[in-house]
């Protein structure tokens, strides 16, 4: 047992206790104030020299004591380490220094050779340091955390800890979004993430390759820089450094989307889940319950079968995204999507590149017109293209591919897979819940509910449409509905955009595909001023009307600032505007915004400058 004694400011040998500052049991640093005394000009605050736990108080509020005398009995702290119950890697850390916590409260997660691991404390008390940090590598028995445990900590009330009003079975952008939507509606939410928070949108999927377009845009500039009075001596694209900036990109995101789950009170747990039933999953050796389920499992890379699609120069999207190095040349197979996006990405950077497509055009999804313009931007950039043709056999620096029922032969350093998603229901036991499977994959009725009334999926898992802002949208539509708010839907107006160079963006329907009575009209980017000045003329923008209504019901953008651009018409689309509305807006001049306007004014007397 330590006594602490009363040190008076200098000069002063004698005074009055004014207050007390501390009870037994309390916990104190040094620097912690313990008392106040009676000085000239007010009360002095005295601030401990040592640290423990208060045992005894040795004075009373209006003693008359002398510097030097003892006014505390303290007990040291005692500190208790949690260890490593298993090797692996730290996943998730869920308390900090100060926290306090009780027996029993998980830690921590730990991804092993068996999948995650829960790390709970066998003892009561405060944190005192948290010794590792995540993505830090640990053995068995390491320390993890050290505890004080002569704090104490009142027992929470009694509580099914495993149970919530909502389940997110996934943290991509659907899940997310419904865990954030629910939990500001006062819903208690769990969600469980088999790998990192953001899913395949934010780690390996739309926002690294848009790093990696921006990093290849500014390249591709740099080389044609004369063409705006710039002489650039030398220029080097260096992949890593390339691929550091998009790891930062993503980093940030997605501990910006782990604050937002503090931020809500979002229980968020790592590991697989499982459905045991309909009402409870198993995750980490844990059962959890909820009113409602959410599934967000998102989708995975599709498999077909080519002789040599395993070889070691054979990659998926994935894959390329953390590529170390640029290949001299590379086939991609698939002009859909993805397939397109690395084509411009690897083109821009200077490699040589063939793309080889299944179909007789490229994006198919997209507008006729707008499909045909970016076959023509992709040849004049060196872009091999080779359409109504199927790959037959990947060999070592060698693709085969079919057209006409006539062989040919490619040469290639590298070769990417770029033939689109299929849901993810890998694991996860969904015939257990009884939910009902259709497309391939989890069929929903249009308040993103399931054949189980309590069970809702959104996102790629439902195989609708594989958008990250649609899985957001439907994410708010589910928790509406779980919230009683009968909300459904709406995929009218679902803006879609292609992150080639230049981009393609549309909304509503496309010209081949509509039905009635239509009028359409185009505006060419090249007699756009702003595009002129960014020597990006390529493009046009193509508005529909339908012609009873007269009511704009499609619009597709290929040029520059399309997929920003597409947000007014996705306005006009949604809010069901006629042609009239458009064009008596005035649009900013100038800008490729302007675009828009001279289009629809082509649905009546004519555009302007064109």
């Amino acid at each position: 047992m330590n006594k602490l004694k009363l040190n008076l400011p200098k000069g002063t040998t004698k005074t009055k206790i004014v207050k007390i500052c501390v009870k037994n049991g309390d916990s104190i640093d040094v620097g912690s104030k313990i008392v106040e005394i009676e000085g000239q000009k007010g009360n002095i605050s005295i601030k401990s020299n040592q640290k423990g736990i208060v045992e005894h108080i040795l004075i009373n509020v209006g003693d008359i004591v002398e510097d030097g005398v003892e006014i505390l009995e303290l007990s040291s702290n005692k500190v208790e380490s949690i260890k490593s119950n298993t090797t692996g890697t730290i996943q998730k850390i869920f308390f900090k220094n100060g926290d306090l916590i009780q027996a029993g409260d998980v830690l921590m997660n730990i991804e092993a050779n068996k999948g995650a691991k829960a790390i709970k404390s066998t003892v009561s008390g405060q944190i005192v340091e948290v010794l590792i940090r995540e993505g830090d590598k640990v053995n068995l028995n390491d320390d993890l955390i050290n505890i004080d445990t002569t704090i104490k900590v009142d027992i929470k009330e009694e509580t099914d800890d495993n149970h919530s009003d909502v389940l997110v079975i996934g943290g991509g952008p659907g899940g997310y979004v419904a865990a954030i939507y629910a939990a500001q509606h006062g819903k208690s939410v769990t969600l469980i993430e088999k790998n990192k928070l953001g899913g395949t949108c934010l780690n390996v999927g739309c926002i690294p390759t848009k790093a990696l377009v921006k990093s290849s845009e500014v390249f591709d500039e740099i080389i044609h820089s004369e063409q705006f009075g710039i002489q650039v001596s030398s220029v080097k694209a260096d992949i890593l450094s390339i691929m550091n900036h998009k790891e930062k990109v993503v980093n940030n995101l997605v501990e910006g989307i782990g604050f937002l789950m503090n931020k809500n009170n979002v229980k968020v747990i790592y590991g697989d889940a499982k459905f045991l039933d309909k009402n409870s999953v198993a995750v980490n050796d844990i059962t959890l319950t909820a009113t409602d389920i959410i599934i967000a499992t998102g989708s995975k890379i599709s498999k077909i079968n080519i002789p040599g699609i395993d070889l070691p120069h054979v990659m998926n999207s994935t894959d390329a995204l953390s590529a170390k190095e640029l290949p001299k040349s590379i086939v991609i197979i698939g002009g859909g999507v993805i397939g397109m996006e690395f084509a411009f990405i690897y083109k821009n950077l200077g490699v040589d590149v063939t793309v080889v497509e299944f179909m007789d055009r490229l994006l198919t999804m997209v507008d006729y017109e707008a499909s045909e313009e970016i076959l023509r931007i992709a040849k004049n950039k060196g872009i091999k293209v080779h359409l109504s043709s199927k790959v037959t056999l990947i060999e070592e620096n060698q693709v085969t591919y079919e057209h006409d029922n006539i062989q040919h032969t490619l040469q290639c350093d590298k070769v990417l897979v770029a033939i689109g998603r299929e849901p993810q229901l890998d694991g996860l036991d969904i015939e257990k819940a009884g939910c009902t499977l259709a497309r391939k994959g989890i069929e929903v009725n249009n308040k993103m509910q399931t054949n189980i009334e309590h069970i809702y999926a959104i996102g790629d898992v439902t195989n609708i449409i594989q958008l990250a802002h649609v899985a957001s949208e439907q994410g708010i539509i589910a928790v509406d509905n779980i919230l009683g708010h009968n909300k459904t839907m709406d995929y009218t107006a679902v803006p879609n955009v292609v992150f080639t160079d230049p981009e393609i963006a549309c909304v509503g329907v496309v010209e081949q595909d509509v039905k009635g009575s239509y009028k359409s009209a185009k505006f060419y980017f090249a007699s756009n001023g702003k595009a002129q000045t960014m020597h990006k003329e390529d493009g046009f923008v193509k508005v529909i009307q339908d012609e009873k209504t007269k009511q704009i019901i499609g619009a597709t953008i290929i040029g520059p600032d399309a997929s920003s651009l597409i947000s007014t018409m996705t306005l006009a689309v949604q809010n069901k505007m006629k042609a009239e509305d458009i064009e008596k807006t005035i649009f900013a001049h100038p800008t490729t915004s302007e675009a828009i306007h001279e289009a629809v004014l082509g649905l009546g007397l004519g555009s302007i400058h064109q």
